[in-house]
């Protein structure tokens, strides 16, 4: 039987979940400057917070989806930060409500 630690021990170092800090900010400036996004408009803590909401909501794996989505949404409407915002809110309300309805199930 494979447990989370044996899958840990397979790893590559380079693999294994760091703390964020500095590097965080480096690689989302690295990242929105490759891609061409402003980095001003990344709001690192929101779209942190919103990853939580996902992952306690609903589902760790639903967490890059979530994100996926989001950008999507973002994306589709007007692409500011006012649509991000906006979309976030949503989703997290979402999320609460999947989890509350979850928990009134007993699941």
């Amino acid at each position: 039987m494979s447990t989370d630690r044996d899958t840990d021990d397979h790893r590559a170092p380079s693999a294994r979940h760091e703390p964020a800090g500095h590097d965080l900010d480096a690689w989302v400036a690295h990242l929105a400057s490759e891609l061409g996004v402003d980095p001003a408009v990344v709001d690192i803590q929101a779209v942190l917070d919103l990853a939580s909401a996902a992952a306690y909501g609903v589902a760790r794996p639903a967490v890059p989806l979530t994100g996926f989505i989001v950008g999507y949404a973002v994306a589709a409407g007007t692409g500011d930060r006012a649509e991000f915002e906006r979309v976030a809110e949503t989703v997290t309300t979402l999320a609460q409500e999947w989890a509350a309805r979850r928990d009134a199930e007993g699941r």
